[in-house]
């Protein structure tokens, strides 16, 4: 289905030339660099005069109502007066969330009073997921938007969106940059067409698990083009370019056609179009090629969107795999002893789900949802445990579904249609009962991201499928199934769509339109960050949690579903963080920060000089660290950075960081994004001290290595730390404290 060729090549006459022979016949990686579509893109954007290291300033930014809070508090703290670009708050994330109170609503209301003082675009719950309304308002050749969310993507359009943590929003709201070296730009190189009941996920799933595992697209531009992207609808293409974020990818981009063109018209933004296309010689560094008509119906099981097989292989092996599943439950989750077997699941041969969920930005779109609708046909879904919901994307996909018939077609068959939702990606909607298993057209099945509480006993699964066999699935009473299998009508390239914008007549458009006279509406809830200081002479760490796990995720640092109720409050969230990984982990890092507190105040306390281990308490600040291997993999979520921070946090401690978002987060909230060469030898846990002297002359200085003592069960030996690639920006925000310390300097 995908061929991987993970090194250099050229794309000329209509072929790809490895990277010798397209030297040999005069051709130069760094001349055909500049022929591919994100060459021309980022260097529109870029305002650094380098293209080797880019200052990008974008044209639109997008935030939900998990994060825009955090976004402009910064912001404000650190002397916003006005959005100086369109910048979009939606409300897709809380919206359905009814813990907490009022809360939820309390920061909807406080997002509509920012967007008329500072001049923004307030979109009302239930009215769209963030990532429909910027596709259906805001994308377009050539653009480039930035969201604070990790499935900013709107490549398919011609756009280069990126996903990333608050305070890189916060830089360009402050007229600042978002700082990158030139990254790598691999070719997606699509041919054929796909066959009927192959859908978007089905391509998408096929991608992730041929790319995450070696990170081949790691923080890389995906550029689609070829022949086969012809035989997509926009839809399609949109759904397939949504979940790159799932290979750890940058950004994507595709080649623009006449349905872009026609999409984009049947959305009064025809003027948006611009045709891009790479040019002759452009050179890439990896190629991926996809036969779409290869490409089998997916299952993508629980815990990583990359751990798919195709439903054939699934169904035929069903034993053997849910054993590996089953294994993988206790070890992800942690659990002293294994839940029922997901193996109960098989009833003559077949494996049944519980649940059907239709979902989200990749999963709520009209085309997706038309071909539920036309497979199910009206038949029962039926009556027992099985069922199945749909969630459209935005209010005007609902329009056009009711217009069309499909609305009613759905619901004829027992399906709950829902209004316009993230919550099923992230665990806050359709959690399922304990111990049931839910396939999903949505973008994550990591652990917990269903919204159970393995810690309170409750465990249950996602499995990311397609629409198109989803709906299969749920003919079948919930028995998985492939709708290649069912001879249902194939996919037209070009869905004649009518996008109707009166559903929108409650969004407020004030992009422009500053109100400095108007008053910013506090909850009780909204709360400002607490007071951080800048980088001391010396630390002295305490490693609050050790995680050996391959790849830790955002879910894992900072649990998502009910708990993301309170991101508007630090000090209440961070009570939640590695809450799922690390129960202890909170207490261990506040007891820390307790005597950090004291040591401020009175540093020639006993309890203090207790800590030091004798070092001097007037230049040595103390604090904690999370040590892990792969951290940062999934949400763009600041606060799985922040809370570390808010607890006294002021290091992680790993080999790799798996997106560079984390990354950035880690920075932005003043903490130093160590990194260590095969740190498992050393055998890290919990109470392991670190002592790092000098490390603010070191950041002065731009070392990028620093020599530290780890004492274990009290001997010392010295760890080589690394701190590369940091730029001049990250070292002052790091030796300010924070990025809020280091604009109100």
């Amino acid at each position: 289905m995908v061929n991987v060729q993970n090194s250099g090549c050229f794309y000329r006459g209509g072929r790809f030339l490895c990277r010798e022979e397209g030297i040999a016949a005069g051709l130069t990686p760094e001349s055909g660099r500049a022929g591919t579509m994100a060459y021309g893109i980022l260097e529109a954007h870029n305002t650094s005069g380098s293209m080797d290291f880019l200052k990008l300033k974008f044209d639109a930014m997008a935030s939900h109502d998990i994060t825009y809070v955090g976004i402009i508090q910064t912001a404000r703290a650190s002397g916003l007066t006005a959005f100086p670009l369109p910048y979009v708050l939606t409300n897709c994330h809380n919206s359905l969330c009814a813990v907490g109170g009022t809360i939820n609503e309390d920061d909807h209301v406080f997002g509509l009073s920012a967007a008329k003082k500072y001049g923004g675009e307030f979109v009302p719950a239930h009215q769209s997921v963030i990532h429909s309304y910027m596709r259906e308002m805001y994308a377009g050749g050539g653009k480039m938007i930035l969201g604070s969310d990790s499935h900013t993507r709107y490549g398919a359009y011609g756009t280069m969106a990126i996903g990333e943590g608050g305070p890189e929003l916060v830089k360009q709201l402050l007229s600042r940059t978002y700082d990158i070296a030139y990254p790598r730009v691999v070719a997606v190189y699509l041919t054929g067409a796909p066959r009927p009941g192959v859908g978007p996920q089905d391509v998408a799933l096929a991608l992730i698990g041929a790319t995450f595992a070696d990170g081949i697209v790691k923080n890389s531009v995906m550029e689609f083009f070829g022949p086969g992207v012809a035989n997509l609808a926009m839809d399609y293409r949109n759904g397939i370019d949504v979940m790159t974020t799932e290979t750890s990818c940058l950004s994507s981009v595709w080649c623009t056609d006449e349905t872009v063109r026609l999409s984009l018209e049947a959305h009064g933004r025809g003027g948006d179009y611009r045709a891009l296309a790479p040019a002759d010689g452009a050179y890439y560094d990896a190629l991926l090629t996809v036969d779409l008509s290869t490409v089998e119906p997916m299952i993508a099981l629980p815990f990583h969107p990359s751990n798919a097989y195709t439903i054939r292989e699934f169904n035929a092996n069903l034993d053997d795999i849910l054993h590996k599943v089953d294994e993988d439950t206790v070890r992800m989750l942690e659990l002293k002893a294994a839940p029922e077997s997901l193996r109960k699941k098989i009833r003559n041969g077949k494996f049944y789900a519980d649940q059907g969920v239709i979902a989200g930005c990749s999963g709520g779109t009209y085309q997706n949802l038309r071909k539920a609708a036309q497979i199910l046909n009206g038949a029962p879904i039926g009556s027992d445990a099985y069922w199945l919901s749909c969630y459209p994307a935005s209010q005007p996909v609902l329009m056009e579904l009711a217009r069309t018939g499909s609305l009613a077609t759905l619901l004829a068959s027992g399906v709950s249609v829902r209004s316009a939702f993230c919550g099923p990606c992230f665990g806050a909607g359709d959690v399922p009962a304990n111990g049931a298993f839910s396939i999903r057209h949505s973008t994550r099945n990591f652990p917990n991201r269903e919204g159970s509480k393995p810690g309170e006993g409750q465990v249950s699964y996602v499995a990311l499928m397609d629409a198109r066999s989803i709906a299969a699935t749920s003919l079948c009473g919930g028995a998985v199934a492939s709708a290649l299998e069912l001879g249902v009508e194939p996919d037209e390239p070009y869905v004649d769509y009518r996008f109707d914008d009166s559903a929108y007549r409650r969004v407020y458009h004030g992009v422009g339109q500053p109100h400095p006279e108007e008053e910013l509406v506090f909850g009780p809830n909204i709360a400002d960050w607490p007071t951080q200081i800048p980088m001391p002479e010396n630390l002295y760490l305490t490693v609050a949690s050790a995680i050996y796990d391959p790849v830790t995720t955002t879910d894992e640092l900072i649990p998502s579903g009910e708990t993301s109720s309170y991101r508007s409050n630090p000090l209440k969230l961070s009570e939640f963080a590695l809450s799922r990984k690390d129960p202890q982990y909170v207490g261990r890092a506040k007891a820390v920060l307790a005597v950090e507190q004291l040591r401020r105040e009175h540093p020639d306390d006993p309890q203090v000089a207790a800590a030091m281990d004798g070092h001097d308490p007037r230049t040595t600040g103390l604090g904690s660290a999370v040590m892990s291997i792969r951290p940062g993999d999934g949400s763009a979520r600041e606060q799985a950075a922040s809370c570390q921070r808010v607890l006294g946090g002021c290091a992680n401690l790993c080999e790799d960081y798996a997106t560079k978002r984390y990354r950035s987060n880690v920075i932005n909230w003043g903490m130093l994004p160590f990194t260590v060469a095969d740190i498992a030898q050393y055998r890290i846990q919990p109470g392991d001290k670190l002592y790092i002297p000098g490390i603010r002359a070191a950041l002065e200085r731009g070392d990028e290595a620093v020599t530290a003592q780890l004492v274990q069960n009290g001997q010392a030996r010295d760890v080589p730390l690394k701190l590369e690639k940091l730029t001049a920006e990250d070292r002052d925000i790091l030796l300010s404290g924070c990025l809020i310390n280091y604009y109100a300097h």
